[in-house]
């Protein structure tokens, strides 16, 4: 069985025309992006891709992958927010 995971904007180095902190959105079932009627940046998503599949099994946890603890994973998005007058965003993916 596939475990749901909560998506938090942890923080924001910079500005992100997009997220702003606390906002929260899920992967449901290990596929389904459910954006709760958020806004949601495509080059935030590449910087999960590799992982949200092994992130939902229930015997891989983020420290096996090297990205937290048992139950929660740090992943930034790819803007180099001091050299785009961007922002760079922190995600933490919790296993729920």
């Amino acid at each position: 069985m596939k475990i749901d995971m909560k998506i938090k904007v942890k923080s924001i180095k910079g500005t992100c025309p997009i997220f702003k902190p606390n906002t929260t959105f899920f992967i449901r079932q290990g596929y389904i992006l459910d954006t709760a009627g958020q806004n949601i940046c495509m080059h935030a998503l590449s910087s999960m891709m590799p992982f949200y599949s092994a992130l939902s099994l229930e015997n891989i946890t983020p420290s096996i992958l090297g990205l937290g603890s048992s139950t929660k994973a740090y992943i930034q998005c790819p803007d180099p927010c001091d050299l785009t007058n961007g922002g760079t965003v922190l995600f933490e993916i919790e296993r729920i």
